[in-house]
């Protein structure tokens, strides 16, 4: 303690020292939303070397590169997006604009089981090409799973069990902030609780966190959700369930219920938190309407049982049974957001597609479409199928942070869910302000201090001094999503300006091309 005592003057005198020569860019008339949640107040930020250098409420008397005029716009730390999907993409679009016009500065990838297996390799790609936002991974179990047992249905052996375990341990030395799972998918949904329990311990080694995407959102969320605590418990790591929700008509209004049993595991002292994107749609692989036995091998396995005349019969009675149980006359719920094999087909429902093929409307038909289309390849899906009520009530729980669940968009490609451009600016434009099921500062901190605190993300998520000069600037007033569902390619407006690492990316609405985004480790 002494030691650290000690040390506070000389950072202080260091930290004036860096006043005394000057800003980066000082950006004035603030409305300073720190991301503690407490309220805004009006002040000053300023920045050096890709650092905070300044937060007050008085005018700076300094130099500065750059001055912006915010004119009493919102000053908030960027934007952290916990659940994300940009693997390929950030080589594709290294921009990533349909993040930073939402404000996001930091997004975590390697969710719902899928990542990199070579962490290191990885970031080290990262950091030789650059991209404009700052990235953080996760380990995806479904991939290290793939690369010990292939897509094998059954219980690995103690060897494959050590195999992975290696696997997820060397990736946390790599910086890895913790496990991901992807248990409705190929091969993660083969795997058993103990399985799970053992990468966590291996990631727990290293204070990463255990986020998973459950085996089910639907009929057995509260058995899925046991699964995730108890995983939690056992392996003595925190816990974040991606994308809370429920699914299914049938369902609705049980957030109640699902919501009690986080809260109730928190009490007991399980660090669990959730997150959630602020739509009443989900989006993944058509695949994943299919039996889970279905899906073993590999995709020519899938493809064998498809063209094997008794076993598909068996699938399209098991689907078609499992729809009637749910009092679905058809699939018009079921959306394709992007099909390589026939672009035609993007945008229209299976409902639709069904007809197309000149098939009666049936809902066996509309079973036996959907086994075509994976047979052709699959295809990228969004499903209407949660509560608006739902949503809002999830949104109320204070330890919940908003996510997008989204790649780096390709503008103009598909017509995928719009949460890949406006998650943000819509929990700020439609249920901040419009809808007030929150308040603005709370928003902030879900958006900010609550990702960096609980994925570990050092020195980011908040306006302080010596942190990572990751800045938003928008307009409460104005800022809004306009990605749609049948018009889903359209940036948010309202976000002015966003620093990265301190330097301007987003200047006055719009892209300027700088790629500062850095890679982030675990803790550092």
């Amino acid at each position: 303690m002494k030691r650290k005592l000690l040390l506070l003057p000389a950072l202080l005198a260091a930290l004036a020292g860096r006043a005394q020569s000057g800003a980066d860019i000082l950006i004035r008339n603030a409305r300073i939303a720190d991301g503690t949640g407490n309220s805004w107040y009006y002040g000053e930020v300023s920045v050096k070397d890709g650092r905070i250098l300044a937060v007050t409420r008085l005018p700076q008397s300094l130099r500065a590169a750059k001055i912006i005029d915010a004119g009493g716009r919102i000053v908030a730390p960027g934007f952290i997006d916990v659940h994300t999907h940009i693997e390929d993409d950030e080589f594709k679009v290294p921009t990533a604009e349909s993040f930073l016009m939402d404000g996001v500065t930091t997004v975590v990838t390697g969710n719902c089981g899928s990542s990199n297996t070579d962490l290191a390799r990885y970031f080290h790609q990262l950091d030789s090409m650059t991209i404009s936002i700052n990235v953080a991974s996760l380990i995806g179990h479904n991939d290290v799973r793939r690369a010990v047992m292939g897509s094998t249905n059954r219980a690995p052996t103690a060897e494959e069990q050590r195999k992975m375990e290696s696997l997820v341990e060397k990736a946390m030395q790599d910086g890895a902030v913790g496990l991901s799972t992807g248990l409705i998918y190929v091969p993660g949904n083969y795997a058993q609780t103990p399985e799970v329990v053992g990468l966590a311990k291996a990631a727990a080694k290293y204070g990463g966190v255990y986020a998973t995407h459950m085996r089910n959102e639907g009929d057995a969320v509260e058995t899925a959700i046991n699964e995730a605590l108890t995983i939690g418990r056992e392996a003595n790591i925190p816990v974040e369930i991606s994308h809370f929700k429920i699914g299914g008509k049938q369902n609705w209004g049980r957030s109640t219920v699902t919501l009690a049993m986080i809260e109730k595991a928190r009490r007991d002292g399980l660090e669990v938190t959730i997150d959630q994107y602020p739509y009443t749609a989900s989006s993944t692989s058509l695949k994943t309407m299919l039996p889970d036995w279905a899906l073993s091998g590999g995709y020519d396995s899938v493809v064998y049982r498809l063209t094997t005349p008794d076993i598909r019969k068996k699938i399209v009675k098991e689907m078609t049974g499992i729809y009637k149980k749910r009092r679905l006359k058809n699939l018009d719920y079921a959306v394709v957001a992007y099909f390589e094999a026939d672009t035609t087909l993007n945008g229209k429902n299976i409902s639709e597609i069904n007809k197309l093929k000149g098939k009666k409307s049936t809902l066996t038909n509309e079973v036996e479409t959907i086994l075509d289309l994976v047979q052709q390849g699959s295809a990228g899906m969004v499903f209407h199928g949660m509560s608006e009520e739902d949503v809002k009530r999830i949104m109320k729980y204070p330890f919940n942070m908003f996510a997008s669940d989204a790649s780096i968009r390709e503008f103009g490609v598909g017509v995928p869910h719009p949460r890949g451009y406006g998650t943000n600016a819509r929990v700020l434009g439609k249920y901040v302000r419009e809808e007030k099921v929150l308040g603005l500062e709370e928003a902030i901190r879900r958006m900010t201090s609550l990702p960096a605190q609980k994925f570990r993300l050092a020195q980011r998520g908040l306006l302080v001094p010596g942190y990572a000069a990751d800045i938003v600037i928008f307009d409460p007033a104005t800022v809004k999503d306009l990605s749609t569902f049948t018009h889903p390619h359209q940036y948010s407006t309202g976000f002015s300006h966003v620093i990265v690492n301190g330097v301007l990316t987003i200047e006055d609405g719009q892209h300027n091309g700088t790629r500062k985004g850095q890679v982030v480790r675990l803790g550092r």
